[in-house]
């Protein structure tokens, strides 16, 4: 693959540096020079030359302090370039949750954000935060559940609006299969308290105009039920009728290509690519998060990617967490850090 022209660096968050975030962004410069040129790291040069060292028994290759975004154009492949934006970092342990770590995480991300809001970076693309460290790290860091949620905030706060009228979604998608969450992280009981005409209506508008963008035309998009067997006429469950019908039609009249409600169980077969590279739908609104996220991790949590739709800023993200068990060891993949780039790439055009 040939790296795109672009004329703004994106830039990469490292994520808890005692979990995998740093290695597998070096491993990702190791293994996919073309797709790394002209990013960035923004955080800490310690923790990367320590994740560089890691991920490669003999000499490493340079990770450069960079003192400007711009300058990561320049930089020639291989070479790692960082922008020191957090404190210097002392040197943490692999695999424990640290408060330490949980702030400069955090700190980084809050950096990334705003760059990209202000435009000295045309995208960011985030390693994983443990959610423990970002909590134990304390205000403001603790009032967010994770990164998407800290996004929506910064966003709103930049735009001078309120955080609801700030709506975002997750995507998570790989070769194979799209999704897209109508809530998050909040429990199955509050969960199924969001399954309301605005809420999948809301959901509806926001991945049409996001896909419409990236596809270059209006998607397919297929509505899972909320039931099983998508309530069977109301025999087990009635939101379909009451709820994902009149929401459907609504969306029609505004030209969405929209069906539905389809029995959980099947739509995301469906969906997913074929061999000849045809797919029924483009993607599955998915009425709860894990109805919707263990069909994309199934089929390989390594290729997957996480994307945050509805912000004013392109963010993508491995779709996976810190995998504390592993840090340190050499051996993560960085498969779906080298997709999350890729998808940042393509989402910029």
């Amino acid at each position: 693959m040939t790296a795109l022209k672009i004329d703004r660096p994106i830039a990469i968050t490292p994520g808890d540096p005692c979990g995998i975030g740093p290695e597998i962004i070096a491993r990702a410069w190791l293994d996919a020079p073309d797709v790394t040129q002209g990013c960035f790291v923004a955080g800490d040069v310690g923790v990367m030359r320590r994740a560089m060292a890691l991920v490669q028994p003999g000499p490493t290759y340079p990770v450069c302090e960079i003192d400007t975004p711009a300058q990561a154009l320049a930089v020639p492949p291989r070479c790692l370039p960082v922008l020191q934006v957090v404190p210097v970092a002392p040197v943490l342990p692999w695999g424990l949750v640290d408060a330490r770590a949980g702030r400069l995480a955090g700190e980084a991300v809050l950096w990334a954000t705003r760059a990209v809001l202000q435009g000295e970076v045309a995208a960011m693309v985030t390693a994983p935060l443990h959610k423990e460290a970002l909590h134990a790290a304390g205000a403001p860091y603790d009032q967010y559940p994770g990164h998407t949620e800290l996004l929506q905030a910064e966003a709103a706060r930049y735009a001078g609006v309120s955080v609801a009228q700030m709506p975002v979604r997750m995507m998570l998608a790989n070769d194979e299969l799209r999704t897209v969450l109508v809530s998050i992280h909040v429990s199955l009981r509050d969960a199924l308290q969001t399954v309301t005409i605005e809420g999948v209506l809301q959901t509806l508008r926001i991945t049409d105009a996001a896909l419409t963008k990236m596809l270059g035309r209006r998607p397919r998009m297929a509505v899972a039920g909320v039931n099983p067997h998508a309530g069977e006429g109301g025999l087990f469950g009635r939101e379909e009728i009451e709820v994902l019908q009149p929401c459907l039609a609504l969306a029609r009249q505004e030209g969405q290509n929209v069906h539905g409600p389809f029995a959980p169980d099947t739509v995301f077969m469906r969906a997913r690519k074929r061999a000849s590279g045809e797919r029924e739908f483009d993607v599955v609104i998915a009425m709860y998060h894990d109805q919707g996220l263990i069909p994309v991790k199934y089929l390989g949590v390594e290729q997957g990617v996480n994307v945050t739709l509805g912000l004013p800023l392109i963010r993508t993200s491995p779709d996976h967490g810190t995998a504390m068990d592993v840090a340190g060891q050499g051996r993560a993949d960085a498969s779906s850090m080298v997709n999350a780039i890729r998808m940042a790439r393509q989402m910029m055009g």
